[in-house]
């Protein structure tokens, strides 16, 4: 049996009021008790200690937590390796939407921000790096690559840049398979210390939802892609020896059911799949340093947070809640939506950059038509082999209704586009009439993101807004607070109170298991400045 333990402390320590309870728990540097009174009061005591023997005040000890600040939650070695002060990420939401603005606001702060670069061409991304580098010093950042199958150029110029201005950690996102550029990236950045010790330059932190894919990041780059490398000269042969002993990626994001390009994974069933693929993998290869595993998808109260720490997520990353975001490269229309949003008002719809394989993405759905027009144009895509092939009736309610210009008009400006972006694409489309159609309806579904992006007055209607079900949840959980209205809405504010709010719970849940029920009230962390 058990000794009863008493607390050792100053009596005006002890609350017992809910509010004060809350007070007390709410420090999260100090160890707290639950403790009950020679009354019968129980009560929390903050700070003190605790003894087998009573001192006067006769204060018996039911249930005690430990101190625990936002800093401790996830992987020491993710904070450490990033130059961090938290074990939190924010996603690449494309075009810019994860802006300059926004990636600097979270590095000041000590979280890790990811441009979105995908989408972007040169000159843009180029300006981006600029802005951030200038605005930081010894801040980490990191910029997104995105897979491009549709339009290679993206994806070769997007590591070029990288490479030439030195950006040293990059979000590989939306990859099926590895390609010669991730590759690349990876390899050449590669060196050895005198004492043989490998330097790994440029980090690379993959975003994946699906296990084949995983594997491929968490092992070594494929040989043959290497030896092309070297045979071109872009890495040496130590730099492609170096390779082969060290995986593709340094971190794994589990991207479970998020906003945007996603396989709609419930993160419990994904993330410890995952986990279990690291493991067998790192039995395998003995890596001296073990891949992390992060969760995404989902993530915007506290205890979904605590949830995926609690998996054994190395680091959270958050998506959909930073659109919502004053720094987000974003329309305040945009904004006003999202935080109108609940958890039901999102669906799949054709992705622009994978159209013609029939990749779909999640976004909003209210608000808006463009989910049902984008895949009214993927089935009549699939129906028809050009554009020439469309009944009239229906070519014209396209016209009318979606694209509101002829569709020779929209060709025309489709070439203007892609002859600065990837000329090679018109080429293609030009000896390919379902090519050239798949083009002129990606226009559509390319500048319907724009449209969003920068407000465009009359085409409200046609707004594409990646999104999740986390966002209706965040707006479940900040109801009430500050953080209802969108212009209170600060990446690293709300990066902050989350995780504050994860460590709360936390404790709470600690109190849980050692058998105290406290009031329901204690159990909910609501935002507060």
């Amino acid at each position: 049996m058990n000794a009863t333990i008493y607390w050792l402390g100053q009596t005006q320590a002890v609350a017992y009021t809910e509010q004060a309870m809350q007070t007390n728990l709410s420090v999260l540097e100090a160890p707290s008790y639950v403790i009950r009174n020679p009354q019968g009061q129980i009560g929390i005591a903050l700070g003190g200690n605790s003894a087998p023997k009573p001192d006067g005040q006769y204060l018996q000890v039911l249930a005690q937590i430990s101190p625990l600040v936002p800093q401790q939650l996830g992987d020491p070695s993710f904070k450490s390796f990033y130059n961090l002060q938290y074990a939190y990420k924010s996603g690449a939401m494309a075009n810019g939407i994860a802006s300059e603005d926004l990636v600097i606001a979270l590095a000041k702060k000590g979280f890790l921000g990811s441009f979105g670069a995908a989408g972007l061409v040169p000159a843009r991304i180029e300006a981006a790096i600029a802005k951030i580098k200038n605005a930081l010093s010894n801040e980490t950042f990191a910029f997104n690559l995105i897979h491009s199958p549709a339009e290679e150029a993206l994806e070769r110029n997007a590591v070029d840049l990288f490479l030439k201005h030195q950006i040293r950690v990059v979000e590989a996102s939306a990859f099926l398979d590895l390609t010669p550029h991730i590759v690349y990236y990876r390899a050449s950045g590669l060196s050895l210390t005198p004492q043989n010790q490998i330097v790994i330059a440029n980090k690379v932190i993959a975003k994946i939802s699906r296990r084949e894919v995983a594997q491929k990041f968490m092992q070594p780059a494929p040989e043959r892609m290497l030896n092309e490398l070297v045979a071109q000269g872009k890495i040496t042969e130590l730099q492609a020896k170096i390779a082969s002993q060290i995986p593709m990626a340094d971190d794994i994001t589990v991207e479970a059911d998020s906003g945007g390009h996603t396989d709609n994974r419930p993160l419990v069933c994904l993330l410890p799949s995952i986990l279990s693929l690291r493991d067998e993998i790192q039995q395998k290869y003995k890596y001296s340093q073990a891949i992390r595993v992060g969760a995404a998808g989902g993530i915007s109260t506290p205890e979904s947070t605590l949830a995926a720490y609690m998996m054994g997520a190395s680091y959270v990353v958050t998506g959909s809640i930073n659109q919502a975001c004053i720094e987000a490269g974003t329309s305040p229309h945009v904004r006003k939506v999202l935080a109108g949003v609940d958890m039901a008002d999102v669906m799949m719809a054709p992705a622009a950059d994978m159209f013609e394989m029939g990749v779909k993405l999640q976004v909003l759905k209210r608000g808006t038509l463009f989910p049902m027009r984008a895949q009214k144009l993927y089935e009549i895509y699939r129906e028809y082999e050009s554009i020439e092939a469309i009944p009239q009736g229906e070519r014209q309610k396209l016209e009318q209704q979606v694209f509101r210009a002829n569709l020779d008009e929209i060709w025309a400006k489709t070439v203007a586009f892609f002859q600065e972006r990837d000329p090679e694409q018109i080429i293609r489309a030009n000896e390919n009439p379902k090519r050239k159609m798949a083009l002129i309806f990606r226009w559509y579904l390319g500048l319907s993101s724009r449209w969003a992006n920068v407000g465009e007055a009359g085409r409200e209607m046609d707004y594409q807004i990646w999104c999740g079900p986390a966002m209706g949840a965040f707006n479940d959980w900040t109801r009430g607070t500050y953080l209802e209205k969108p212009e209170n809405r600060y990446a690293a504010d709300v990066a902050e109170q989350l995780l504050y709010g994860t460590a709360y719970i936390y404790r709470i849940r600690q109190l849980a298991l050692q058998g105290v029920q406290l009031p329901s009230s204690l159990s909910v962390y609501k935002p507060r400045k």
